[in-house]
């Protein structure tokens, strides 16, 4: 699947350079980083469903610890 992203000039640059140090592409580079922010975005997103679970089946002990 091909995407088109415009970059700013100095964000383009800054991703050339972090692509030459780490000697990939800079397809390669834009993937790695969409991976780990997907990867961060759907952890999150676990973490406060599982949160909610919590506290919806330990509501009654949650309000008696506050107390």
């Amino acid at each position: 699947m091909v995407t088109t992203v415009n970059l700013p000039d100095g964000l383009h640059e800054q991703l050339k350079q972090l692509a030459d140090q780490e000697h990939r592409s800079m397809n390669a580079t834009i993937v790695v980083a969409v991976e780990r922010y997907v990867s961060e975005r759907s952890h999150r997103s676990r973490i406060r469903d599982l949160a909610g679970e919590v506290a919806e089946r330990d509501a009654e002990l949650l309000r008696r610890l506050a107390e």
